[in-house]
């Protein structure tokens, strides 16, 4: 019998495929969508991957091939207003950072489930992970693995990193955006380019998510995440600036209807040095975390009941 940990990797004709997605409010989102290759190998569901805030969707594309070499079908995507998914003029685009819960993830939701059947899993990134709750669509999602989600809240992050961090995304972005228009983070070498909304609602995020929302919206916001009942495994990792396991913590709350498992990998753990906020999807510096992700994405087994940890006890 074939396990998870030696599945054969599928690789004849493995490989990605343009698509366009419309959202309901018009906007088309570009992505790629990878299936398996071998012809007659069993289907395992379908993986919408959400990338981290300012991260093109081609960072996940190693990570896709892989999921896909093994049987899965794989969405990877761009955001609105981000690499491919871009408009001709982002300064004045009006894009927010809910946008791409609420219009951009639901878009594809709804759009894997009217072309694939079978089980549908998400693999979210930073605020990847934390997107879903937004989405009316998400009732639809079987499974969820976030890597070190989050929704930025500046009092959460690593605690030796944290004033640097402040001064840079909570002081210097919104200061440069005010004079740009938008983020210009590529010109830095930090990130990709943000749209206003996004980066200010990154700058002046509090404790509580909803609070950036007007009060008569957020009742309907917080059902919205209460409606959501996939399992989540939720990784972090020691050396992550962003994703510390109270940060995780935090999001993970909102989750309520959801089975929480949180977990937080050592690098003796996955055979990997330095992971940071990136590293896990890093195909050099991942380590057996790939490989690790097949038992929960197939079978909803954590890969590291040993890491398991509660934050909040």
């Amino acid at each position: 019998m074939t396990t998870v940990r030696d599945a054969p990797a599928m690789t004849e004709g493995v490989g990605p495929r343009a698509v366009a997605i419309a959202c309901r409010d018009g906007y088309r989102l570009h992505g790629h969508l990878w299936c398996p290759g071998a012809s007659g190998s069993p289907g395992r569901g379908t993986i919408i991957v959400n990338p981290a805030t300012g991260v093109r969707a081609r960072y996940y594309h190693a990570y896709a091939r892989f999921l896909a070499e093994r049987g899965f079908v794989v969405l990877t995507y761009d955001y609105r207003g981000i690499g491919e998914s871009r408009p001709a003029r982002l300064r004045g685009s009006g894009i927010r950072w809910r946008d791409w819960g609420e219009l951009d993830f639901d878009a594809a939701v709804r759009w894997v489930r009217a072309r694939e059947a079978g089980p549908l899993m998400v693999v979210g990134h930073s605020i990847g992970g934390f997107l879903p709750g937004f989405a009316e669509a998400a009732g639809a999602v079987d499974r969820i693995l976030t890597v070190g989600a989050q929704y930025a809240y500046r009092h959460d992050y690593r605690a030796r990193d944290r004033l640097g961090m402040i001064a840079k995304w909570h002081l210097l972005m919104p200061c440069l955006t005010a004079v740009v228009g938008y983020f210009p983070g590529r010109r830095l070498g930090w990130i990709e380019d943000l749209p206003a909304g996004m980066a200010y609602e990154w700058a002046s995020r509090g404790r509580r998510m909803e609070a950036s929302y007007p009060a008569a919206e957020r009742p309907a916001l917080l059902a919205r995440f209460a409606a959501v009942r996939a399992p989540i495994l939720a990784v972090g990792t020691p050396d992550d600036p962003f994703g510390t396991p109270t940060a995780i913590h935090r999001g993970l709350g909102y989750y309520v209807s959801s089975p929480r498992i949180q977990v937080q990998l050592a690098s003796p753990v996955i055979g990997a040095a330095a992971i940071g906020h990136f590293g896990l999807f890093r195909a050099r510096a991942s380590g057996t975390f790939w490989t690790d992700t097949l038992r929960w994405l197939c079978d909803g087994q954590n890969p590291w009941p040993e890491a398991a940890i509660d934050p909040g006890a």
